[in-house]
Order: C-alpha cells, then structure tokens, then sequence
C-alpha cells in the first residue's frame, strides 16, 4: 500500500527556516490534492497549507506569506517550505495526499514529523 513519508522537521531557533518534504511510496491514481497539517500539544489538528491538482493553493491564516506550499512535476511529493518561524509553529506536522474517484475521496497520511521552534 502506499506510504507517504516526511522529512525535514527539526529544531530552530525564532525567525530561521525549514523545508519540509513529502514523498509517496508509489504513484496514487487520480490524486486530487497534497497538503501539510500540524498538531501542536493540547490543540486541535489544523490545515496548514494545501495544493489542487490544478494548482490552486490555500494556507491558513497564520502562516500566510511565511510558508510556501509545492508540488513535484510527477506528483509524487509535495513540499512546505517555511520562512521566519516562530515559536508559535512548534507542532508535529503531517502531510497528505487525497485521491478522487467521483464523490468518494481517499486520504493517505504520513507519519508527521516534528518541528520545533525555541525562541
């Protein structure tokens, strides 16, 4: 079955970057959208940032101008990369991917992958 896996979380201090990657296992058939989610403790998981197979873009509020979502060409891993964090970023964060077959959507999920922001 497919995997999805992330990398590039870490520990930064206030105001450096990240970029975080997510690469599929293998190729998923009519993959509509790829897209970053982060969990911070005691909060409820939230929608960071996501990309249509057409390419249109949506990113939470509180990241707007910082962080910068991408997708490969083959549609096999997408990216977030993350400008000026603060400590507020601290969370794991999660990617996903999501197939389309008419009215029935698929998720698949990594594993997360941690990013830590000390101030």
């Amino acid at each position: 079955q497919v995997q999805l896996v992330e990398s590039g979380g870490g520990l930064v201090q206030a105001g450096g970057s990240l970029r975080l990657t997510c690469s599929a296992s293998e190729t998923i058939v009519n993959l509509d959208r790829m897209g970053w989610y982060r969990q911070a403790p005691g909060k409820q998981r939230e929608m960071v940032a996501s990309i249509s197979r057409a390419g249109s873009i949506s990113y939470a509020d509180s990241v707007k101008g910082r962080f910068t979502i991408s997708r490969s060409d083959a549609n096999n891993s997408h990216s977030l990369q993350m400008y000026n964090l603060e400590p507020e970023d601290t969370a794991v964060y999660t990617c996903n991917m999501a197939s389309r077959t008419g009215s029935s959507v698929y998720f698949y999920w990594g594993q997360g992958t941690q990013v830590t922001v000390s101030a």
